[in-house]
């Protein structure tokens, strides 16, 4: 009795590289695009909260994460634009760029991270609101937002690593010009002796539009 062993077929153990790579570029795209609006909306909120002491009552105050710190918003929209750049190059260039949106994405976590104690905005607020630059704030508070933005500059980042594990697999944008270069000028077409605009636009051009 002869038993038959099934051999696997080379070209399906080889479109499995490029199929899992390929199926990791939506996972990409929305992580970055994902991230960055996290980041932004969350720069927008307040990150923190206290008081000031101005003629015996207590001045309430309040820092947007912008007022904290303006890092996590511009490494978001650097990874934004990394996120679209890594589609317009290639080869070495994409690199680059993957590692600039992984980049921007950490850096976005570190920034908000710090800024999530950070005090010296609310600090500067209270030496405005008291009229005196050793006034500080006091009954310090803070919210989750600052952690909201580590969270996109997470996303940034996953989608960065994507990019670098990924990305020599993905398309790229086609140019126009690549195959042939600068587009030939088109040739006229010729005029047809029943229509006069078109008789008058080859006796413009020096041509003779009765093909003598």
């Amino acid at each position: 009795m002869e038993y038959v062993t099934a051999v696997p077929d080379p070209r399906s153990e080889a479109a499995a590289p490029p199929r899992s790579g390929r199926r990791a570029l939506a996972p990409a795209l929305l992580c970055g695009a994902a991230g960055a609006a996290v980041v932004l909306l969350s720069s927008r909120q307040e990150w923190s909260a206290g008081t000031v002491s101005v003629a015996g009552a207590d001045f309430p105050l309040t820092a947007k994460g912008s007022d904290v710190t303006g890092v996590p918003a511009a490494l978001a929209v650097v990874g934004l634009a990394a996120l679209v750049a890594v589609f317009a190059v290639r080869r070495a260039g994409r690199l680059l760029v993957s590692g600039l949106l992984a980049l921007s994405g950490a850096g976005t976590v570190a920034a908000a991270l710090l800024g999530a104690t950070d005090s010296s905005a609310l600090d500067e607020k209270a030496a405005q609101a008291a009229g005196d630059t050793s006034a500080t704030a006091a009954a310090l508070t803070h919210t989750a937002w600052p952690y909201v933005a580590a969270a996109g500059g997470a996303l940034i980042l996953l989608a960065g690593l994507l990019a670098l594990r990924h990305g020599r697999l993905w398309p790229a944008m086609s140019g126009r010009y690549e195959r042939g270069g600068a587009p030939g000028p088109r040739r006229a077409r010729p005029a047809d002796p029943e229509r006069p605009e078109d008789l008058w636009k080859a006796l413009d051009r020096g041509e003779d539009p009765t093909g003598v």
